[in-house]
Formats: C-alpha cells, sequence, structure tokens
C-alpha cells in the first residue's frame, strides 16, 4: 500500500470514530478532551466541530498547525508529551485523543510503553480513549469500530 493510501486509511478511520463518538453520545457528559499531538492541527479543527461545546487542550513538542488550527495558549501545552500531559492526570478527561505513531516499530514500541498508562491515568471512569496506537491496559476496554475500518488501523477504548 503506497503511504499516500495508508495516510488516507488513517485520517479516515480517526474522522469516522469521532463522529460516531460524537453521534452516539459516547462520552461522559463532563470533561475535557484531550488531543495528545496537534501536528497541523487537522483532528484538532474536526473535535472543534464534533465537540463545540468542550474545552479542547492540545498538547504537542512544537506548534506547527495551520494557523485557524491552532489552540488559544490557555488550551496549547508545549513540550514532551509524555511528561506534560502528567501535569493533566486527575482533570478526568471525557475523551483523550492520540496520533502520535511514528510509522517506525521501533519508535513506537517506545511510545506504547508508556502512552497507554497516560491515557488511561488522564481520562475519567466512563471516559474514551482513541488511539493510532494499540493501548494495553488493565484500565481500558476495547469499543467497537464503525465497519470497514481495520481493526489494526485505529483503536478505541473506554476507561473501566
Amino acid at each position: 500500500m503506497s503511504r499516500l493510501d495508508s495516510f488516507i486509511r488513517r485520517v479516515t478511520a480517526q474522522r469516522d470514530i469521532l463522529n460516531q463518538v460524537a453521534a452516539q453520545s459516547f462520552l461522559p457528559e463532563t470533561g475535557d478532551i484531550l488531543e495528545l499531538g496537534l501536528g497541523n492541527g487537522r483532528t484538532y479543527s474536526h473535535l472543534r466541530e464534533v465537540f463545540p461545546d468542550r474545552r479542547i487542550v492540545a498538547f504537542d513538542r512544537a506548534v506547527m498547525a495551520h494557523s485557524s488550527c491552532i489552540p488559544d495558549e490557555n488550551n496549547m501545552v508545549l513540550g514532551e508529551i509524555a511528561e506534560t500531559a502528567k501535569e493533566y492526570i486527575g482533570s478526568d478527561a471525557a475523551l483523550v485523543h492520540a496520533d502520535i505513531g511514528s510509522g517506525s516499530d521501533e519508535i513506537d514500541a517506545v511510545t506504547v510503553q508508556w502512552l497507554p498508562q497516560l491515557m488511561a491515568d488522564l481520562l475519567v471512569t466512563g471516559g474514551v480513549a482513541l488511539s493510532g496506537l494499540p493501548l494495553q491496559s488493565e484500565k481500558l476496554t476495547a469499543l467497537p469500530i464503525p465497519d470497514g475500518i481495520d481493526r489494526k488501523r485505529y483503536f478505541l477504548y473506554r476507561k473501566i
């Protein structure tokens, strides 16, 4: 599969799962949304559309997003996500999204050592985790994803 086709499958999966979460009211009634990895801001932009009444806090090493997709300074946290997001443990997020896979098996193997625990710790009980990497945690249980999405492409969980 070409890298372009892989990218299209990934962002289509993101969009379809976020739309499913929003349409089916999967989220707890209260709680912020945390975006681990702002990137160029496409997913952040979509989160604002499907969850207009939620505070969305984005994390990244540096701001490289399109100017229309940059959170205000109170909702943008800069630094290493593995460290800066720890400051939000206990904030009881309703949704945490992470699309921070690198495409390198070696790098992603390191990320999945810390990401599942961090995401589970950021969520309120009943909150939802959405990730491009699998999250192995006793605190998370897998949820069904929309038909047509490769079960190895994107992952959806609820904190138990």
